[in-house]
């Protein structure tokens, strides 16, 4: 039995390292430029993977290059990937920008992930585990898949709703909120989605129905609420590279520790540990070995 199945974007990340991003009108070098696989859940699955846990994942890419490297790269990392659909067209393409701080800016292309429907197989799949893991899509279509997947699931859900999705609002994602056992938020996006702090945000999607809510807090660690306890999990230092997927890396971390049964703090360190590493490289991914020795 798998133990956590993602549900989100796939899409091929184009990294470009620059010295700051470009106000309009501007010209600014490219100091370096990568290629790596990418979309926020995929990223997760592919960290707790990594780090021993037994997964998999339902999401669509294009028949072209992108779309068997993404899969490729999963089923390399140890994903079982008969939830991904190959339909005609183009994989999914994040452009980032980052400068030199760490600091990141992206475009995303959704591509094949727009067409991302409910099916009998992927409901069925999705039943096969203990967990589901969700994260945002650019269009509507899939959205309405993840809420219609988990009417009447069985897993526990865990969320991280990203900026995509805070945009849209509490009322447009209370849905899922009131279903999740964990939802992860970072500072900015659980003040976007709640118009609230982060401590009243927290508890505002606890009254809605999350039992857990953890807020991404930077070098500052996170924060962690529940109905009835209230934790700050001091941060690990980090030389920052590259802040791409910081947040993906602490949920892998944080589920890791979820999964094998562990306290909520410590699971709040696990997933600051392995954000700290994931930002030390460029790239979603590259980081996950470096937090994997950290951690053994």
């Amino acid at each position: 039995m798998l133990e956590i199945i993602g549900i989100g974007a796939l899409n091929m990340d184009k990294l470009y390292l620059v010295e700051r991003i470009a106000k309009p009108g501007e010209e600014v070098r490219v100091d370096e430029v990568s290629e790596q696989p990418g979309g926020s859940a995929a990223n997760t699955i592919a960290g707790l993977a990594i780090l021993g846990v037994k997964t998999g994942f339902i999401g669509r890419v294009g028949n072209d290059a992108d779309g068997a490297r993404l899969r490729m790269e999963l089923e390399k990392n140890g994903v079982n990937t008969q939830g991904i659909e190959i339909a005609p067209g183009k994989t999914g393409i994040a452009t980032v920008f980052v400068e030199r701080s760490g600091e990141r800016t992206m475009y995303v292309y959704p591509g094949a992930n727009d067409e991302l429907r409910i099916t009998p197989e992927n409901r069925s799949y999705a039943k096969s585990a203990r967990w589901l893991h969700l994260s945002s899509f650019v269009g509507e279509d899939p959205f309405e898949m993840q809420k219609n997947i988990l009417r009447g699931a069985e897993p526990k859900i865990s969320f991280a709703p990203g900026m995509l999705y805070a945009q849209k609002g509490i009322d447009a994602l209370q849905e899922i909120i009131a279903q999740a056992e964990i939802v992860f938020l970072n500072r900015d996006e659980i003040k976007m989605l709640t118009g609230l702090s982060y401590r009243d945000g927290a508890e505002r999607l606890n009254e809605i129905g999350a039992a857990v809510v953890v807020v991404t807090l930077g070098k500052d660690g996170c924060y962690i609420h529940t109905y009835d306890t209230k934790t700050t999990v001091p941060g690990y230092a980090a030389n920052v590279v590259d802040t791409t997927g910081a947040g993906d890396a602490f949920c892998a971390g944080f589920l890791c520790g979820c999964l094998n049964g562990k306290p909520l703090d410590e699971c709040g360190r696990t997933g600051n540990r392995v954000a700290a590493r994931c930002v030390e490289a460029v790239g979603a991914r590259t980081g996950f070995s470096r937090a994997t020795i950290a951690m053994s």
